[in-house]
């Protein structure tokens, strides 16, 4: 398996879950960058009701809580992430609005019509952009908020290397004036689009994990799953110093007009 061009998802969930369990961010991103979006995000009350879909262990959802009014329901797949995301919640002394679940953002344990605002960070790709605002819609009340981050390319013409990176990672890859009219057309009015600094990367995604990685390469000495995966990790992020022109993660934010 030639370990540079494997996608992550080829990976074990088990690894992968206990690397990114050793870093605060499971994704590019700031509480900056959190606190901008939702400063294109009005009419939340203490009655409010909002989900953080893919939340991991919840850097971003503890940004939100502390910022926002309302009922938080942070929901992720693996069980690790809900117990450090419930964990962290708790040291803040958020418990009582703040609430971790394990479940599955294909089918989010919501009533329809029941959110507020729905709230992804560098989690929607995992069942697809298009997809994801399509089938979470109904879960929104008419006026309520659809806020999420989404790799995108910045340029309709890139170098071969990067264009096949990502094509074979997540080809639903797409340019930012597509992702908004696929916003659009899904039954929402695009409120705001903005790219996350170059910082969300570099400073609090992977400055973090050097030290993760050495110390996953040390606990996993010889084991040629956990090196692949260390070896996949570092060279995206050498291709994202060397192509970070041509791509990055952009906040894409919406609002249901109608019921």
């Amino acid at each position: 398996m030639d370990n540079e061009n494997t996608s992550i998802h080829e990976f074990d969930f088990d690894l992968i879950c206990e690397y990114f369990s050793s870093v605060e961010r499971q994704g590019p991103g700031s509480p900056e960058v959190t606190m901008k979006a939702l400063g294109f995000i009005g009419g939340l009350t203490d009655t409010a009701r909002i989900a953080d879909l893919g939340c991991g262990t919840g850097g971003q959802t503890m940004v939100l809580a502390e910022n926002v009014p309302g009922q938080i329901t942070g929901l992720d797949l693996f069980p690790e992430f809900i117990r450090l995301f419930n964990r962290n919640a708790e040291q803040r002394n958020l418990q009582g609005r703040v609430r971790g679940v394990v479940g599955s953002m294909e089918q989010p344990p919501f009533q329809e019509g029941e959110l507020d605002l729905i709230w992804s960070e560098g989690a929607i790709y995992n069942i697809g952009f298009e997809h994801g605002l399509n089938e979470w819609r109904k879960f929104l009340k008419k006026g309520g908020y659809i806020a999420v981050t989404e790799v995108s390319w910045f340029t309709d013409e890139r170098p071969a290397e990067i264009n096949d990176f990502w094509m074979d990672a997540y080809p639903e890859i797409d340019t930012i004036p597509n992702k908004v009219a696929q916003m659009q057309k899904a039954g929402y009015l695009p409120v705001s689009t903005f790219v996350l600094p170059e910082n969300c990367w570099t400073e609090h995604f992977y400055q973090p994990q050097v030290e993760a990685q050495e110390l996953f390469l040390k606990k996993y000495a010889g084991n040629k799953t956990a090196e692949d995966f260390i070896a996949n990790q570092r060279h995206e992020m050498y291709l994202y110093d060397k192509y970070k022109d041509f791509y990055g993660y952009v906040f894409y934010i919406g609002k249901k007009i109608s019921s």
